[in-house]
């Protein structure tokens, strides 16, 4: 693993992308953010702009630059999951309606093409809601695929948790994320089958708890929330970690088990629509676009989520 990445964090804040930037953005961290873009997913694209600015803010990482990406998907109408992550997008928390620090007005997709193409070292581009602003960079600019390392991207799954068979994220917009997994770009998913194994419960939250610094209080209180949603709406005992699984893998690869395989996104049948075909089983013998994780060690991830919200001290 380089001991440097440049990233570019595209998102929808959310729960779970908040603490995937917590992860990222902490000193100790080696990654180098070279920007927050965000996009309509989690809530609207305003509400998540604001969401990201509250939570950088609170990092002390006003530095990092934050855009607005796209409103709706490339084809469909936008859908919010409000359900999960309330009216704000980043309920739990009492956080300022109208953030300290500003974005910037220069839009999502042209952030995300001009840092890839003035990096002097590949970027790596993570995913942490609806794919529609890299798909739409890769749209407006192909030659950027040049200098994008890899992709890392939360969503999908073999299973769903908007339909039967589909996961939110890829939902929103199967059109982007068809553009995305045909890009040819190496891509690393983690789904739903590795993010249910990760699930903040009762003893995650008290041992956060006692940390006791700003950045971890904020994170108990999310946690707590999204604790609370999944067990109204899933019956789950905690809220998975979905989106902090990117970070975790770009600190500490060897926390997951990955697999090599061709993935395929559905997104003309009205019955499962967003669906991600994972051949683990090599069914269709194509050739790998994709490394699916599969398990994840839960202790250490459990560890190094708590070193770092220690180092906010």
């Amino acid at each position: 693993m380089d001991t440097y990445k440049n990233i570019i964090m595209d998102c929808d804040p959310g729960h779970d992308d908040a603490v995937a930037l917590i992860l990222a953005g902490a000193k100790i961290s080696p990654l180098n953010i070279l920007a927050v873009t965000t996009v309509a997913g989690n809530q609207s694209v305003d509400k998540n702009t604001i969401n990201a600015l509250n939570v950088l803010d609170i990092m002390n990482r006003g530095d990092i630059p934050v855009s607005t990406g796209a409103t709706r998907p490339l084809i469909k109408e936008a859908s919010f999951a409000e359900s999960i992550h309330g009216e704000s997008g980043l309920d739990g928390p009492t956080l300022p309606k109208v953030p300290t620090l500003k974005a910037s007005s220069k839009h999502g997709v042209s952030v995300i093409i001009d840092e890839v193409q003035q990096s002097t070292q590949p970027v790596t581009l993570v995913a942490t809601g609806p794919l529609t602003n890299i798909a739409m960079a890769l749209i407006q600019e192909p030659s950027i695929v040049n200098n994008i390392k890899e992709i890392v991207i939360m969503g999908g799954g073999t299973f769903g948790n908007w339909t039967p068979t589909a996961e939110f994220n890829i939902w929103v917009d199967a059109e982007a994320a068809r553009r995305v997994f045909e890009s040819g770009i190496p891509i690393i998913v983690f789904g739903l089958d590795v993010t249910h194994q990760l699930l903040a419960d009762d003893q995650v939250i008290h041992r956060f708890s006692q940390i006791n610094n700003k950045v971890s209080n904020l994170v108990v209180d999310l946690l707590k929330f999204f604790k609370s949603t999944y067990k109204e709406q899933f019956d789950m005992d905690g809220g998975p970690i979905h989106d902090a699984c990117t970070i975790l893998y770009l600190l500490k690869p060897e926390i997951f088990n990955l697999q090599h395989t061709h993935i395929q996104i559905e997104d003309s049948s009205p019955l499962t629509y967003g669906t991600m075909s994972v051949d683990l089983l090599n069914t269709y013998h194509k050739e790998p676009n994709a490394h699916f994780a599969t398990s994840v060690n839960t202790e250490l991830a459990w560890n190094l989520i708590e070193d770092t919200l220690k180092s906010y001290n």
